[in-house]
């Protein structure tokens, strides 16, 4: 205990002599420290951002438009319209065991209603497996749509939260009446506000959702403009949405491998190539950081050797004095190390500090919120750790192999 006070005191008199130095070296550490946390902070915060706006369309769903058929198939030439019915649905739900949801979508611009604005609104006529596939999720008191709606044809409506306040204002959408088409419908549900940064025919927050069969009755629509669903397994999208198409290529005599027939849009692509792309930014970040800290380091190891050469005279009294080789040695690495743990601890606390604060600058929506993670502070520490060992032992084993007698005289 004695040993560990004393040589901790003479550590603490070295770094006070040297002082200039000290905190110069240190600040090296700081920034070092602070780039790498900070690009693999706001990297995590990115990435997150995201697959937050990519699940804003719904998360592993397929989306999928009957069009025109660009293929010969069984004597029948190509150009043939597909046209698809709820009929169709029935037949997938049946045929495919592996799918999980799935709904259809009829879509049309119609004249809304509410006291004395009226305006034009895209309305989508969807059935209740469809506001959960789309992270569709109503605010407090409010409800989607549900499967008595859709049997009862009931006039029941969904609000986007930005239409609802076009509508309503800042008051209580849930229970308020308005007249889609002419016909009355009561909102039974608005929605929560959420990210989006994808769509296929609109963003969400300013649509209106009715039940199928209501969309059908109220505008006497027969086909379906595309259909959703969803694998029970994300892994198995691939395999059910090649599945679907050979159900329906069967029924309505279309080549299975025709693309134009019935196109599709597998949205856990985009998701995966998310992911890839975010990896590879990740490790493009971590290696510009981690170069930054190898800077600090050089300048670590430079100002050690400085200290070194400045202080000869003092390493060779030491050793005249009975000094070791691997106490001198031992000093000077303790000296580097603890630089590099208190410039580390001060990057560490300046990354949390500014992770913390970014939040509230309103950039979120852009960037995301950085997120400084375990992982990233146990890899930065042991980089540190690694850097303090090179940056310190050189130095440190020339001050240890000099000659007492030579050292004394320089």
């Amino acid at each position: 205990m004695r040993l560990l006070r004393n040589t901790l005191r003479q550590l603490l008199l070295d770094l006070k002599a040297q002082r200039m130095r000290t905190v110069l070296t240190t600040l090296g550490i700081v920034w070092g420290t602070a780039a790498v946390s900070l690009l693999l902070a706001f990297g995590q915060g990115l990435h997150h951002q995201l697959l937050k706006e990519q699940a804003g369309i719904g998360w592993g769903i397929v989306i999928a438009w009957p069009s025109q058929t660009s293929m010969p198939f069984e004597g029948l030439g190509k150009g043939r319209r597909i046209r698809l019915d709820d009929d169709d649905m029935t037949l997938v739900r049946r045929r495919v065991p592996e799918l999980g949801t799935i709904s259809s979508e009829y879509e049309d611009n119609l004249k809304v209603q509410t006291g004395r604005r009226t305006l034009a609104v895209d309305v989508s006529g969807v059935q209740p497996g469809f506001g959960e596939m789309r992270n569709i999720i109503p605010q407090a008191g409010g409800r989607f749509l549900d499967p008595i709606d859709e049997t009862g044809k009931r006039r029941v409506a969904f609000l986007g939260n930005e239409l609802a306040e076009q509508l309503f204002g800042t008051g209580e959408g849930v229970g308020q009446q308005l007249r889609i088409h002419g016909s009355p419908f009561t909102v039974v549900g608005v929605m929560e506000k959420k990210e989006q940064n994808s769509s296929y025919s609109g963003r969400d927050k300013d649509k209106i959702f009715i039940p199928a069969a209501t969309m059908q009755a109220l505008t006497g629509q027969e086909y379906l403009d595309d259909f959703i669903f969803r694998a029970k397994r994300v892994e198995d999208t691939k395999q059910v949405t090649d599945e679907v198409r050979a159900a329906l290529a069967a029924k309505h005599r279309f080549d299975p491998d025709d693309k134009e027939a019935l196109s599709i849009w597998d949205t856990s692509e985009g998701a995966k190539f998310i992911n890839i792309f975010m990896l590879a930014f990740q490790i493009f970040l971590g290696v510009v950081g981690s170069l930054t800290l190898v800077v600090g380091g050089i300048g670590v190891s430079n100002i050690m050797n400085v200290v070194v050469e400045e202080r000869t005279r003092e390493i060779g009294i030491k050793m005249a004095l009975g000094a070791r080789g691997k106490a001198v040695l031992g000093q000077f690495l303790l000296e580097t190390f603890f630089v590099t743990a208190v410039g580390g601890a001060i990057g560490f606390a300046i990354t949390a500090g500014i992770c913390a604060v970014f939040p509230a600058l309103g950039m979120s929506e852009y960037v995301g919120d950085p997120t400084f993670s375990p992982l990233v502070g146990v890899i930065t520490a042991a980089l540190l750790g690694v850097i303090g060992l090179i940056a310190g032992y050189f130095p440190a084993r020339t001050a240890s192999s000099l000659d007492p007698v030579v050292a004394m005289k320089m």
